[in-house]
């Protein structure tokens, strides 16, 4: 999608370290799509709306009118600028795409905003992107080499770049052939002034739905897209799939030798809303299983289980449920409290952490805890939540995660730090419990992850899932980390955003 190539500062102008989020990890972004729809931007937004939890730094939407294409695309949450209706009766049309963006390594500025649009021979093209290329660098050389001026810094770029110099006559056929040339993650959705096209990477790795709204075709990331607007859901896109929609109907393409899908485990753990459906499993029933097999793996005794909110909450109901220990919410989480403002001390700063996240005393004070997480990525927010516990008279933290250790980068699109910034690739398990100052510390083990899933473990001679992060078994070619120098840094206009 937009993991961008320049590896500079890359995140929000405020000081994450200051709140209980600053160490989760973070999905790229959110992709929408409907054809056929006279209120096509309208529900775009909407859809949007549902996925915001996948990026909440921009938010664009294209639409086409018959004749025209018209572009709205923003920094901010999705609600700051398509909530108002001037905004929306400026992008008429019966279609229209519309993404929501997490930059994971690159600057958050205006020209990397999607979806991205181009002129062609044929027409006009938008796309949107969820994912992240691992050839994407490689490919951006040869085609500036070639002669092809570009005006971002995202890697989806390049899929506008191919389909335009592409040969062939019809334009699925170069759409086709430009895939054909990329690695790594994608759910694309496209639009031209005919046809709306979404398209799965062949493993599968990203996930992308399709859906129906009083017959029109819908594609979005997550089916809590298609609830929000009360869509039917139809199915999943497939991975290696290539669908098409438009006057006559859908065509779906596979051009793609087949190959046992690898969806993303992360989806599961943390990325997905838990009331989407990916893949056929409930997220919401999975995370309850994953902190059912934690309970079984690194059960110890307690008297209350405490999720981390809110990523947390589903599997400590499993661990409660699993341990016939009584679950509580001893963090509350203020929802109405935007982004903390820097402090100018210290002192004042770590304030800041309680105006999103306060014990509640009533259920720890006095009490042997066990909290439950999703995660564990650099170990910052984990201390944090160690240290509000005690203060709030726990006389005993058990920290339970209901991921295993992550030991490696990602580089389909999940914003983790290079290995060395990694907790788990560089410490201990009895190094990282000292760390965050809990009485104990223990993760759920893969093959757990794997029974969660309703798979009876990891067969290593074929993985069912991406599960890299915790294995070190990546599913595609990381061509552009083979660079000499740093794959992902370009130069870069400095811009008002």
């Amino acid at each position: 999608m937009q993991n961008s190539f320049d590896d500079g500062a890359a995140h929000n102008s405020f000081d994450v370290d200051d709140d209980l989020s600053g160490d989760m990890l973070r999905e790229k972004c959110g992709v929408f799509g409907i054809y056929g729809h006279p209120e096509a931007a309208a529900i775009t937004a909407l859809g949007l709306h549902a996925l915001q939890h996948r990026g909440q730094e921009a938010a664009g939407i294209v639409a086409f009118d018959g004749k025209r294409f018209h572009s709205e695309r923003r920094l901010g949450l999705v609600g700051d600028t398509f909530s108002r209706r001037e905004v929306i009766e400026r992008l008429p049309g019966n279609a229209a795409i519309g993404h929501t963006r997490y930059s994971t390594t690159g600057e958050t500025i205006l020209r990397n905003v999607q979806p991205l649009f181009a002129e062609l021979n044929a027409g006009g093209f938008a796309v949107a992107h969820n994912g992240n290329l691992t050839n994407g660098l490689t490919v951006r050389r040869e085609l500036v080499k070639n002669g092809a001026m570009m005006q971002s810094t995202t890697d989806t770029e390049v899929i506008l770049h191919l389909v335009a110099h592409s040969k062939r006559n019809r334009f699925i056929d170069r759409y086709i052939e430009a895939l054909r040339a990329i690695e790594g993650a994608y759910a694309l959705v496209s639009l031209t002034n005919k046809k709306l096209v979404g398209a799965r990477d062949p493993l599968g790795i990203r996930p992308l739905v399709l859906g129906e709204l009083d017959g029109c075709p819908i594609l979005a990331s997550e089916t809590c897209a298609l609830d929000i607007i009360g869509a039917k859901y139809i199915r999943d896109i497939e991975p290696g799939e290539v669908i098409v929609f438009d006057d006559k109907g859908a065509q779906s393409h596979k051009p793609f030798a087949p190959q046992p899908p690898r969806p993303c485990i992360f989806e599961y753990i943390y990325f997905a809303r838990p009331d989407s459906i990916n893949d056929g499993r409930s997220v919401y029933d999975t995370r309850k299983r994953m902190g059912e097999e934690l309970a079984r793996e690194t059960h110890v005794e307690a008297d209350v289980v405490v999720p981390v909110p809110d990523s947390g909450v589903p599997a400590a109901i499993g661990y409660s449920r699993q341990s016939g220990i009584p679950f509580e919410l001893g963090i509350i989480r203020n929802h109405y409290v935007g982004r903390t403002f820097i402090q100018p001390t210290q002192s004042v700063r770590e304030l800041g952490v309680r105006m999103k996240h306060s014990a509640n005393r009533a259920a720890i004070a006095g009490k042997r805890i066990i909290l439950i997480d999703d995660s564990l990525v650099r170990g910052t927010t984990s201390k944090k939540i160690v240290k509000m516990m005690r203060d709030a008279g726990a006389t005993e933290v058990h920290f339970r995660i209901a991921s295993p250790p992550i030991t490696h980068p990602d580089y389909y699109g999940i914003d983790t730090p290079d290995r060395a910034g990694l907790l788990a690739a560089t410490h201990s398990l009895e190094q990282m419990r000292e760390l965050i100052g809990a009485d104990s510390l223990a993760f759920v083990s893969v093959d757990g992850i794997y029974r969660a899933m309703g798979e009876p473990g990891r067969n290593p001679a074929q993985p069912k899932f991406a599960d890299h992060c915790f294995t070190g078994d990546y599913p595609t070619p990381l061509t552009d980390m083979s660079e000499i120098d740093d794959p992902r840094q370009l130069s870069l206009l400095a811009e008002a955003s």
